[in-house]
């Protein structure tokens, strides 16, 4: 429950309950067992007690009444702790899907109606289908204390049935071949009067289910080998939903078709010897694929960009832009390597418009450096940077003139740095550059006062930045010459003439 002040929620603000639906002895069975250790006794008493607010065995709302009446029959005290802990109560039963709360307020009072919609526990099925809350209890109580309650809520198969193999056969008789209805007088009075007295409110309806790649047994077993060590594990699939939930899963998050789901469950080591699935392994297998044709979908696209497949489409794009302006206010510096050579005019109307390709070759006297000319290669294919933003991005890694940001680790990294935060246009890009510049002039003026061998560490690279600190104490500060020099000034007369008697006596004079 979401509260911006703590006077929002009193034991003397009113609430009332409503609930579509009725417990059944497995529902209860499922709060004790299974909602209980995730979110508490105390919440669990609390939704039972919300939910006796309404008679058994009907359904609908309960009457409105103070917080007073849940402070005293929960037992909490009527004080700012007593209210944290109801409030931290119902958070925990709208976190797992059993509460959903609502305030209600006046626009002429500054009176609120709290409302808790209460919503039917899962089933044993849907809860350990569901991922978020199967993890969360194996947090709460370990992975075989789950796998022993998945295993009571269900009962096994008998085995004369499970080691036989049975052809099923439907045979139910359908609703037409036993009633036949009287279509031909309509009722209009019972229909209206169905309608007046029906709910004006209909039971909340659950969020729908995660999305999954839809894949069914049917479609596996035809695309799988007859002759497979895997097969009649992938058989035994049609009464293992919980399998097939966890295989679709997999399929919908890595987009795996059902072609290389087959090809994945047909490698050793994603069943045991006794046909159960290893999700993890599955999995990891699974990303292995996804990352080699991600690889291999860039490298294809940096080919075809190499052999002029998309030249001409690249030609009329540019062809079709006009050539931007750049205001004053955006103009960046003239780095180094290019002064002398354009004005700050015709730089940033270069950095604007221009290619980066063309663009990148202006700060090398020669051809551009294999390393550096893929790894712009890889953000403007694969990354699909803006040609402007990729110039600024040149500018400031390679305008700057520091040996230590041209490498493929830092200049992925701002690359990554542009593209969360949606620098998309040129405007923004210099914006973030000239943030950037600030920051690090910042943490220059902050390290200014340090210690000579401080800043020197700090100036060598980032690995001994990382442990400067323990470098910095091992180090001893060995005092300079000239600094005592300065330090003592002019020596005396006295001192002077001591130290030629000194010299005499070396030489063996007297």
């Amino acid at each position: 429950m979401r509260i911006g002040h703590v006077l929002q929620f009193t034991e003397h603000h009113r609430y009332y309950t409503f609930r579509g639906f009725s417990l059944s002895p497995l529902d209860l069975r499922m709060l004790s067992l299974i909602y209980q250790p995730m979110i508490g006794a105390s919440a669990i008493s609390l939704y039972q007690l919300l939910y006796h607010g309404v008679m058994e065995g009907r359904t609908g709302y309960s009457s409105v009444e103070p917080h007073r009446m849940l402070f005293l029959a929960l037992g909490l005290e009527m004080n700012e702790r007593g209210r944290k802990s109801l409030l931290t109560d119902t958070s925990r039963l709208e976190a797992v899907g059993l509460l959903q709360t609502s305030r209600l307020a006046m626009s002429d009072n500054d009176d609120a109606v709290y409302e808790y919609e209460l919503c039917a526990p899962l089933s044993p099925e849907e809860f350990f289908r569901n991922q978020h809350l199967s993890l969360l209890l194996r947090d709460q109580i370990g992975k075989y204390s789950v796998i022993a309650l998945r295993e009571s809520f269900s009962a096994k198969e008998p085995d004369e049935l499970a080691e036989a193999r049975w052809h099923k056969e439907n045979i139910s008789v359908p609703f037409y071949e036993v009633f036949r209805l009287n279509t031909s007088n309509v009722d209009d009075e019972l229909e209206q009067a169905l309608v007046e007295v029906a709910p004006a409110r209909q039971p909340a309806q659950r969020p729908p289910v995660s999305e999954t790649a839809g894949l069914t047994v049917g479609e596996l077993l035809i695309r799988f080998p007859r002759g497979a060590a895997n097969r009649k594990y992938v058989e035994r699939l049609r009464s293992d939903d919980d399998a097939m939930a966890q295989i679709n899963y997999v399929a919908y998050k890595y987009s795996i078709g059902a072609a290389d789901i087959c090809r994945l469950l047909d490698e050793d080591g994603v069943f045991t010897a006794q046909g159960e699935l290893l999700v993890d392994e599955l999995q990891l297998k699974a990303n292995q694929m996804y990352r080699q044709d991600k690889k291999r979908e860039a490298d294809r696209q940096r080919v075809m960009a190499r052999t002029g497949v998309y030249a001409g489409e690249l030609d009329d794009q540019q062809e079709e832009e006009d050539e931007h302006a750049v205001p004053e206010e955006l103009y960046m510096a003239v780095p180094k390597q290019l002064e002398g050579r354009c004005d700050i005019h015709q730089y940033n109307m270069l950095m604007r418009n221009e290619p980066h390709t063309r663009f990148l070759q202006r700060y090398f006297p020669g051809a551009v450096p294999d390393m550096i000319d893929r790894t712009f290669e890889r953000i403007d294919l694969n990354y699909k940077l803006p040609p402007a933003v990729i110039n600024v991005l040149i500018h400031y890694v390679i305008g700057a003139n520091d040996s230590q940001r041209v490498t493929k680790t830092f200049i992925e990294a701002v690359a990554s740095n542009m593209l969360l935060k949606g620098i998309d246009t040129f405007e923004k890009a210099v914006k973030y550059v000239r943030e950037q510049q600030q920051l690090e002039t910042d943490r220059e003026r902050q390290g200014g006062g340090a210690s000579a061998g401080r800043s020197a560490g700090a100036q060598s690279g980032r690995g001994r930045g990382r442990s400067g600190g323990a470098a910095a104490s091992r180090k001893p500060a060995i005092p300079i010459v000239q600094q005592a020099q300065q330090e003592n000034g002019s020596m005396s007369a006295e001192k002077l003439e001591e130290l030629r008697r000194l010299a005499r006596k070396l030489d063996g004079k007297k």
